[in-house]
């Protein structure tokens, strides 16, 4: 965390007005000091605790194709801030099959006031500052589950609920780059779109929630690729909506 916000913004600065702006809710895997959420230290690294990938791809996104960033700097596990306050997984107890345990019994009024408000206090204010045309979300997921075998074919996917404006576009614009593309899978956005729902089609702002297969974003080359790839896709979706 940087001045002890649950929060970095990147690139705000001296941004015109209409153009794109990315938001990364799952960014990190910081456990505030006096967290104790009692798993083992290797799960930090997988992606119960972050979406690996992302925050490579959203600072790259920034500082080298002129799209703010609005990152998340605590974990999922202390506090899921792709999820509604009123959401008993915006404190999850469990994750993929794997029980947190220090988790149990927390004080959830403390992880909203101390982490999810400020987050996206701070996010809205950036939007109303920044104005974008479109917000991009961005995630990543595993290729398949620890409590499934069953794999994960998609190389990106665009989750929506309500508002499939430039989902749609999206979807087109990725199968032509030759890659598999999933349409609200492998989940769906009409049941997980938390910010979203609060920050877009709220207000009336386009957005595409995209999720990158792990595999394909683990090191920094596969991050810059794809940081290339969406400013490209995403800047050509905007001129569509």
């Amino acid at each position: 965390m940087i001045d002890n916000l649950p929060y970095r913004q990147v690139g705000a600065e001296d941004v015109r007005p209409g153009g794109l702006m990315c938001v990364a809710d799952h960014a990190s895997n910081f456990v505030p000091e006096g967290i104790e959420l009692g798993i083992d230290p290797k799960l930090m690294n997988e992606h119960i605790a972050l979406d690996i990938g992302v925050e490579g791809i959203a600072d790259r996104l920034s500082r080298r194709h002129n799209m703010p960033a609005h990152i998340a700097c605590v974990s999922r596990l202390v506090c899921d801030f792709h999820r509604r306050e009123d959401e008993a997984a915006v404190v999850p107890t469990e994750s993929d099959g794997k029980l947190i345990p220090g988790n149990i019994g927390a004080n959830v009024e403390a992880r909203l006031a101390n982490y999810h408000r400020p987050y996206h206090e701070a996010l809205g204010k950036m939007i109303a500052q920044v104005k974008p045309r479109m917000l991009v979300a961005l995630h990543s997921f595993t290729p398949s589950l620890e409590t499934s075998d069953d794999e994960r074919p998609w190389e990106v996917s665009l989750l929506y609920n309500q508002d499939d404006r430039a989902a749609r576009h999206a979807i087109r614009l990725f199968a032509e780059q030759g890659l598999t593309v999933g349409d609200n899978q492998p989940y769906s956005g009409k049941q997980l779109n938390a910010t979203m729902d609060r920050h877009a089609e709220a207000n009336g702002i386009p957005y595409c929630t995209v999720e990158i297969r792990q595999d394909q974003i683990t090191t920094e080359a596969g991050q810059s690729r794809w940081a290339m790839m969406l400013a490209d896709v995403m800047g050509r979706v905007a001129l569509e909506v």
